[in-house]
């Protein structure tokens, strides 16, 4: 199926069709495409992502800081015991989490409970377009971040995951 095909699919679908297709690709929130399904007809992958970052964007505070604690900390518990998404599990393997070091794993584990103390909720960062290195050098950064700017940068971030989930759903 084209990807073509796949808009006219979700275009012509119902919202309850495009959420089970979509709800996804923003970890633990399928609100965010029941949301973005009044922005139809999408004309290209552009414009459907546009229309679900737009959604994601257009919510409340507390709803964004639900989709940001959704996510789970990178190399965090939950992948140590296989309890992550299909999607986070291959994207933090695709940074090359699951083969660090123990030293790399011990300081990735402290750094995030510092930043999870410090902002309350997890480090995000789009892992398949980093490598552990960068990973953690960005948290280093990030740490001195304000909170208001890590809410936004954490926003970002989900954006991008988003975008790589939607290629992947459209690749097929």
């Amino acid at each position: 199926m084209t990807t073509q095909d796949r808009l006219a699919r979700w275009n012509a679908g119902s919202r309850e069709a495009f959420v089970a297709a979509l709800g996804h690709l923003f970890e633990h929130s399928p609100w965010v495409a029941e949301a973005a399904f009044e922005g139809r007809p999408f004309r290209d992958p552009e414009h459907l992502h546009a229309q679900l970052c737009a959604a994601m964007r257009g919510a409340g505070h507390a709803r964004q800081r639900a989709l940001i604690l959704a996510h789970p900390d990178l190399a965090g518990r939950l992948g140590r015991a296989a309890a992550l998404t299909a999607e986070s599990a291959r994207e933090q393997a695709s940074a090359g989490l699951d083969e660090m070091a123990q030293d790399e794993a011990a300081e990735l584990a402290r750094l995030n409970r510092t930043y999870r103390e410090r902002f309350g909720f997890p480090f995000i960062l789009c892992a398949r377009l980093n490598h552990r290195d960068a990973i953690l050098a960005a948290l280093r950064v990030r740490l001195e971040s304000s909170p208001e700017q890590e809410h936004e940068t954490a926003l970002a971030e989900i954006e991008k995951i988003a975008w790589l989930r939607l290629q992947d759903l459209l690749k097929g």
